[in-house]
């Protein structure tokens, strides 16, 4: 690299004495980002050829988690932060300026440059911005995870937060889901998705705290995403191994079966939540006896909840989610009070 210090006749040193013509502007201003999720060092061949070849290095941040590896790749890199006519100025005769840009991205720097480029008195070099490095998808997970960990340390209200203290808040973020869902609301699906996913995360946090017992053992959102992994692959040989799957029902016949494998299961019930909504109670039970081929007849009863129990069954046999369904039709009753309370038009 042709690493060109700025002394007594450069604009950077000088306080910019060439400040303010831009007669002798042109060259090259490359804005290098990299991503702080990414291991600093990982930078792509594009980046890596831009900061040999240039004639100077800035960056602003000298803790920049980049310079330690640049610097032992032999990038000279100065601890400099110029404003956009210094920079300007610094490109003269044709030179490339690379900055390594902050955490923030140089918002100051990137507008002043478009300051100037906007007042058409100043010939300006050439502008490009390099990612050096970039985000992959689920990148903004470990972000949530490191405003997790934070929170859980300095929030007087979720630093003292139990697993069962927060069941509520799960199924209250479950249900807004749900409603988000029948809705259509795209909006309102992502944002109850966040909710959702802030449940699974801020449980992951606690139980990486472990607990008095041998049963509470310390597992972290790394292990969960592991375990959910694991199962994933297991459950669908037709993609990650040599079965072959070509219909739903294929594929629900290899999750059955690799799921009860994996269970061992002595009854078809077990694993069935009995503290969730009676109906979907209901429609469970029932699909699992028909999945395996069991004959079982309804008990019979006095009573509204054998009637309902009948009715979810049937829902089931023809293919509804009978709680879907009567929500459907709640919301159905709910827009007729509403019309009704209306005042009549006159």
């Amino acid at each position: 690299m042709n690493a060109t210090s700025f002394d007594g006749t450069d604009a950077l040193a000088s306080g910019g004495e060439t400040s303010g013509t831009g007669a002798d502007a042109s060259g090259r201003i490359v804005l290098l980002t990299t991503s702080h999720r990414v291991a600093p060092g990982l930078l792509s061949w594009p980046a890596w050829q831009a900061l040999r070849d240039a004639d100077q290095v800035l960056c602003a941040d000298g803790t920049h988690p980049q310079l330690p590896y640049l610097r032992e790749a032999g990038i000279t890199v100065d601890e400099r932060a110029p404003d956009a006519q210094e920079l300007i100025d610094a490109c003269a005769d044709g030179r490339t300026v690379v900055v390594v840009a902050t955490g923030e991205g140089e918002p100051r720097l990137t507008d002043g440059l478009a300051r100037l480029a906007g007042s058409g008195r100043i010939q300006m070099p050439d502008l490009e911005l390099l990612p050096a490095s970039y985000d992959l998808p689920g990148a903004r997970l470990l972000d949530l995870v490191q405003v997790m960990d934070r929170i859980r340390l300095e929030c007087p209200w979720s630093s003292q937060q139990t697993h069962k203290g927060l069941v509520k808040y799960g199924i209250e973020e479950a249900y807004e889901l749900v409603e988000a869902i029948e809705e259509g609301d795209r909006d309102e699906l992502r944002e109850e998705l966040g909710d959702v996913l802030l449940q699974v995360v801020f449980h992951a946090r606690i139980a990486e705290e472990g607990g008095p017992g041998d049963e509470d053992t310390p597992f972290s959102i790394d292990d969960v995403a592991a375990g959910i992994i694991t199962k994933l692959i297991h459950r669908h040989p037709h993609v990650f191994g040599d079965e072959t799957a070509t219909t739903p029902e294929e594929v629900k016949e290899h999750w059955l079966r690799t799921k009860a494998e994996e269970k061992r299961r002595t009854s078809v019930t077990e694993g069935i939540p009995l503290g969730q909504p009676g109906l979907a109670l209901a429609s469970k039970l029932a699909s699992r006896v028909r999945t395996a081929g069991l004959e079982v007849e309804l008990p019979q009863g006095d009573g509204i909840g054998y009637e309902l129990l009948a009715l979810a069954a049937r829902a089931e046999a023809e293919g509804v989610d009978p709680e879907t369904a009567l929500r459907t039709a709640a919301r159905t009753y709910r827009d007729a009070i509403r019309a009704t309370e209306r005042p009549t038009q006159v």
